[in-house]
């Protein structure tokens, strides 16, 4: 249990409200709030949670209103038991560390880079998918706990630039040593493989490290994988036959998008349409599948028109928050199950929105497991054929994506609940059991950040 830090702490108010004042650091971009950091002499910041005073700490004053805002989010924060923010000392990127519930184990989760409209989006959007990562660990039966990486991506960066890259995820991994292993690094949306060598350059608490030096790599096979798998217990439990001859629309063509194409296509299905913010990547997805039943359009950010296609199976496969009040009665899809993260924008109200709509929603985080389940025990070695991961993927193993999708369908018509409810029932009773070799580790490990002033430090000081 966290005991109260000797900096200043907020009592937040849960009526708290949007902030609609533009010098609110909550409005800022997070270029900004880094320049807004270091004129105050801050090049760290943390918040955490009080479970006995029931109150969100903040590392510094200026940061109080955030720490209002965070608790006062009753659908985005969980008392999350940390988030650590830090200025990368050349790239002067914002770079964060968020840590979900770790009964289970350390947090654990990719690293996202990517452009952010302000720090309360880019708050929010840590705050999602560190809970997220949460219950996907948990009922992928994996001993982590909930964690996510992100990194705000400057407008004018030189982003594509080999070296500019090495420079900011070795600054990432530095970041990462200093918090001393409560929250352990993977891939995620905007990093590559490359990317997190750069950060195991200087951290040992990263995953998906590449297989020429012992990692597992690129995990978008196995996640495509798993996705599919989900698509086929679906479409068993409704009743509904394989994937021979349906109709699919795939928002997103990037690494496991184009994966999941490929494999419906070798499944017999009948045509897809596809969609991609990238000219780049809408290139490279044309040239691959010419020839084949697969129709491809560039479109333009937040766009969802492609959820709305007229088709049989919609597979949300870029960013979160795309299933809403706003495109959820323009699907036609009996069926929405893709890897995005966090696809739901309200997971209290979208998922009704579905059912009430007759669409059946496998929930992302038990669809989209395999690319942590493949990277989560690297240290561990790989056997051929390893069972830790083909088991994933049985037909016989209680846990496995298909068992589980099917139960969760099953129970959700039984009970008269949603699918995500079904899902959150299960995945929240697995977060409650303790690791059985260090429970409470890595909440020792926060609290001693906390403890020894870990904001008050700089690069590789812990």
């Amino acid at each position: 249990m966290l005991r109260t830090p000797s900096t200043r702490s907020v009592r937040c108010k849960r009526s708290f409200t949007t902030h609609s004042n533009p010098h609110s650091l909550l409005n800022m971009k997070p270029d900004v709030v880094c320049n807004e950091m270091e004129r105050h002499g801050q090049h760290r910041a943390f918040f955490s949670y009080d479970p006995v005073a029931k109150k969100v700490v903040a590392s510094h004053p200026m940061f109080d209103e955030v720490a209002e805002y965070m608790f006062s989010n009753k659908r985005d924060y969980h008392e999350h038991e940390g988030v650590f923010l830090e200025i990368g000392a050349n790239s002067k990127s914002l770079m964060a560390a968020f840590v979900h519930n770790t009964n289970r184990g350390p947090g654990a989760g990719g690293i996202r880079l990517w452009p952010y409209s302000s720090f309360k989006t880019y708050i929010i959007d840590g705050l999602r998918l560190s809970h997220a990562m949460g219950r996907k660990n948990s009922l992928a039966g994996l001993w982590w706990g909930g964690g996510k990486g992100v990194i705000a991506r400057q407008h004018d960066a030189p982003y594509t630039h080999k070296d500019w890259r090495a420079t900011l995820f070795q600054e990432y991994g530095q970041f990462l040593t200093s918090l001393r292993g409560c929250y352990y690094a993977a891939e995620d949306v905007g990093t590559t493989v490359e990317d997190i060598q750069q950060v195991f350059s200087k951290s040992r608490f990263t995953t998906c490290i590449p297989a020429e030096i012992g990692g597992s790599g690129n995990p978008s096979i196995p996640t495509a994988h798993g996705v599919v798998c989900a698509m086929e217990a679906a479409l068993e439990e409704m009743g509904l036959g394989s994937l021979e001859g349906k109709r699919v629309a795939v928002q997103g063509i990037g690494n496991v998008g184009s994966h999941i194409i490929q494999l419906l296509l070798a499944r017999g299905v009948s045509s897809v349409v596809a969609s991609d913010v990238s000219h780049r990547t809408v290139e490279r997805a044309q040239d691959m599948f010419k020839d084949k039943p697969v129709k491809i359009k560039l479109v333009g950010r937040n766009e969802n028109s492609i959820l709305a296609a007229d088709v049989d199976i919609v597979s949300p496969c870029a960013l979160g928050g795309v299933l809403n009040s706003t495109s959820i009665p323009h699907i036609k899809a009996k069926l929405v199950c893709g890897a995005a993260n966090n696809q739901l924008l309200d997971d209290k109200q979208d998922d009704k929105l579905l059912r009430d709509h007759g669409i059946t929603y496998v929930p992302d985080f038990l669809a989209n497991r395999m690319g942590i389940v493949t990277c989560a025990n690297e240290d561990a070695g790989y056997p051929l054929d390893d069972p830790a991961i083909s088991r994933h993927f049985s037909r016989k193993w209680e846990n496995s994506i298909y068992n589980l999708t099917r139960k969760v369908i099953k129970s959700a018509r039984d009970s008269k609940a949603t699918t995500t409810e079904s899902a959150i029932t299960l995945a929240d009773d697995y977060m409650t059991q303790l690791h059985p070799i260090w429970p409470d580790r890595s909440r020792l490990i926060v609290q001693s950040l906390i403890d020894a002033k870990w904001h008050t430090k700089k690069g590789h000081q812990l």
